[in-house]
């Protein structure tokens, strides 16, 4: 798709269900060949990049069947390669590599392709296989690893640009039928983290403090099937609600978890806007007029009186491709250095921020 046409002037209202999380979907997915048994995983959202993550189970032996958001799983036997050709449309074809290894105790898997926000390099993970006891090679662009056996082990994943999902998802597949107890520290503590760990555990595995910086797993000798819901999409949860509030005359959205978008919910209602929650609905509604308010981890700028906004980012400078888009809602975008640093200026001030992917930002006005 080379654009989106946009007719606006209308504002928004009504109610919409929430997809499952992608960022949830891909591990669980990948997950499933850990074990020859059955898997049944609903509510995957019908992306490309999780058509491109059943393709991957397919080609490395699995039996996918796919149909109104339910995909089942069947990875009797297995083969532990994933050529270049499966694997480069999507950086997260690298967490096959952890049930690979987990599995079959080898792995030989393309360096991954497809993403288009910068360099996040996989050394992390590499250095947990090491700890695990395999042995790590990176030869013509494939990533090779292999162990007679796995033993558990103590592993800090806190990089640069702090702790590593995928990487926290890829070591934890790989220890789950590590021998001995394997410990994360500097995990990383998000929502679909805690979904994959969860999945973990209805598949056999022991795995205690999904969701903090210090993840304890104990080795089993073997997974069984398992029934699995992928959670809600948060960055869809918190789009709409934001698209709500800044052009709706109230909506809700069903289907969701308020506590993974507690941020975003939290600062629509410092910045005036009535938020309503029920069970695994939110409804958000104008509330009179709106206030200025200075948000950390928020991106979009919304203007709507005088003054400005200076977010400055702590994430990889290539990430800033996001930063033109509300420039043109507004005055002015200068960027410089690495970190990226941004101001925008506009002719009414700063009502409403957010960001729809997970960076760390400072606002001030």
């Amino acid at each position: 798709m080379d654009k989106i046409l946009i007719h606006g002037g209308h504002p928004l209202s009504g109610s919409i269900k929430i997809s499952g999380s992608k960022n949830s979907a891909l591990p669980i997915l990948a997950a499933t060949l850990l074990t020859k048994e059955h898997c049944i995983v609903r509510r995957v959202p019908d992306l490309s990049d999780t058509n491109y993550m059943v393709q991957i189970l397919t080609h490395l032996g699995a039996h996918v069947e796919r149909a109104s958001g339910n995909v089942n799983v069947t990875a009797e036997k297995i083969d532990s390669v994933a050529p270049y050709d499966v694997v480069r449309r999507m950086r997260a074809s690298v967490c096959v590599l952890g049930p690979l290894l987990g599995r079959c105790k080898e792995a030989n898997v393309s360096m991954p392709g497809g993403c288009v926000i910068g360099d996040r390099p996989i050394d992390l993970h590499l250095k947990g296989f090491e700890a695990l006891g395999a042995a790590v090679r990176v030869e013509g662009g494939n990533i090779k690893v292999f162990a007679p056996k796995l033993h558990g082990a103590v592993i800090n994943l806190r990089g640069k640009f702090g702790p590593t999902v995928l990487g926290t998802d890829n070591i934890m597949m790989a220890a789950v039928l590590a021998d001995g107890t394997t410990v994360i520290e500097g995990a990383a503590q998000e929502p679909e983290v805690v979904d994959l760990a969860n999945f973990l555990n209805k598949m056999g595995a022991k795995i205690e403090g999904a969701g903090t910086r210090r993840l304890i797993i104990e080795g089993v000798p073997e997974l069984h099937g398992a029934e699995h819901d992928i959670i809600p999409d948060r960055i869809e949860a918190g789009t709409f609600l934001v698209a709500g509030a800044i052009c709706g005359k109230g909506i809700t959205i069903n289907r969701a978890e308020p506590a993974h978008v507690s941020a975003v919910t939290k600062a629509l209602s410092n910045c005036g806007f009535r938020i309503e929650t029920k069970d695994q609905s939110i409804t958000v509604s104008p509330n009179g007029s709106t206030s200025p308010l200075e948000l950390i981890s928020y991106m979009t700028t919304w203007a709507q009186g005088s003054g400005g906004v200076s977010p400055t980012c702590v994430t990889p400078s290539p990430r800033t491709m996001s930063v033109p888009r509300p420039a043109m809602l507004v005055a002015m975008v200068t960027i410089f250095g690495r970190p990226a640093c941004a101001t925008i200026s506009a002719s009414r001030s700063c009502c409403l921020a957010f960001n729809t992917w997970c960076g760390s930002f400072c606002f001030s006005r």
